[in-house]
């Protein structure tokens, strides 16, 4: 069963989130969905972020009531009466204060207490995470001098922060009907058809993905950008049809996941997903010049087939490797029913965890 998800461990507490909209929009979708989770629990957020472009198709027309969505350069400058730092202050991904706003936090913490200020850091299965998370880091220069930042790490692990998942979001996709749903999203399936999500970044192997695929009828929803692209360059199998996407609203992009049989993602905030929808899926993570990306996927591979059949387990690490240019083997599709049974094994084994909005509040109500 699910670990409880609603317990308030602090009294409502005022937010100050920091996000760089990266290329790919990943940063600012996992900064959304908490800014969304804290103030579903009662909690006044601000997201400070760059170009809040994205939010007018992730956030069903460009934010939410009750979340103040603030534009970076705006405190760049220095902080007007009304934007003194909150309560607690997430700093996503590295992505580094303006000089001013630390300024702000060190002159509220000369005259009560600091803000609590984290650095909520990237996903991964490497062993480091759990040594690394919830370390201090005492700022001992600049501006920020005398504040401490807290190293807050999501991960699978009870050793680290968990996974965002909203209260009731297992319950909600468990309950959808798939004909339902394709209808009010215009999608034209037929009975009988196996359903794949497609979301890829650039230089996925598409044409040899789509040979290896099962000789059944098939219903590709691809998503815009490379995905769509990638397939519409090529000749479909008679068996296969496509339906291109819209952007879609996160809570639609997740019901979407819940609906198919395999979901092909990419970077970190469909990842997770896919692994909350219970679906089998194969993740195409973010290439990094350094080639640190491989060794990522392999420790999250390896946490994800620990209880899996030896053959189960093999077809997998194969599927993904391959897909991420990392296996030179021919590209084969896992058997399909071990690898659902797989996945729904993985996602019960997270579930026991607390889920990562419950652990940033334990947290910082240890720090306050």
């Amino acid at each position: 069963m699910p670990a409880p998800a609603t317990t308030l461990p602090t009294a409502p507490l005022r937010w100050d989130i920091f996000c760089r909209v990266i290329d790919n929009f990943g940063d600012i979708g996992v900064c959304w969905r908490l800014a969304r989770d804290l103030h579903t629990r009662g909690h006044q957020v601000r997201l400070w972020v760059d170009d809040p472009a994205a939010l007018d198709w992730m956030a069903r027309g460009g934010g939410q009531p009750g979340i103040e969505v603030r534009r970076w350069m705006d405190v760049a400058a220095g902080p007007a009466a009304d934007t003194m730092p909150g309560d607690v202050i997430v700093e996503a991904f590295g992505c580094e204060l303006p000089a001013s706003f630390i300024a702000a936090m060190a002159k509220t913490a000369s005259t009560g207490p600091a803000p609590v200020w984290l650095n909520l850091e990237y996903l991964s299965a490497e062993p480091y995470v759990e040594r690394s998370h919830g370390l201090k880091s005492p700022q001992f220069s600049g501006p920020g001098a005398g504040l401490d930042k807290w190293f807050f790490y999501p991960g699978f692990t009870p050793k680290t922060g968990g996974l965002l998942r909203e209260p009731g979001l297992i319950e909600h996709l468990d309950s959808l009907d798939r004909a339902t749903w394709l209808s009010r999203a215009g999608i034209h399936w037929q009975p009988g058809e196996s359903l794949v999500s497609l979301f890829c970044y650039p230089g996925a192997p598409i044409a040899e993905w789509l040979q290896a695929l099962p000789p059944e009828p098939t219903l590709l929803l691809t998503a815009p950008g490379a995905a769509t692209q990638s397939v519409e360059a090529q000749q479909l199998p008679s068996h296969i049809r496509q339906h291109a996407l819209p952007f879609l609203p996160q809570e639609s992009f997740d019901e979407l996941l819940a609906v198919c049989d395999v979901n092909l993602v990419r970077g970190e905030d469909s990842f997770v997903r896919a692994q909350w929808a219970g679906r089998p899926f194969i993740w195409h993570i973010y290439s990094q010049e350094d080639g640190v990306h491989a060794g990522k996927l392999d420790a999250f591979i390896d946490r994800h087939v620990a209880g899996a059949s030896a053959a189960v387990a093999e077809q997998l690490r194969a599927a993904m490797r391959r897909w991420n240019g990392l296996d030179a083997s021919p590209m084969q599709w896992p058997e399909r029913a071990g690898w659902s049974d797989l996945t729904l094994a993985w996602r019960q084994e997270l579930l026991a965890q607390n889920d990562l909005v419950t652990q940033l509040l334990h947290f910082v109500a240890e720090k306050r």
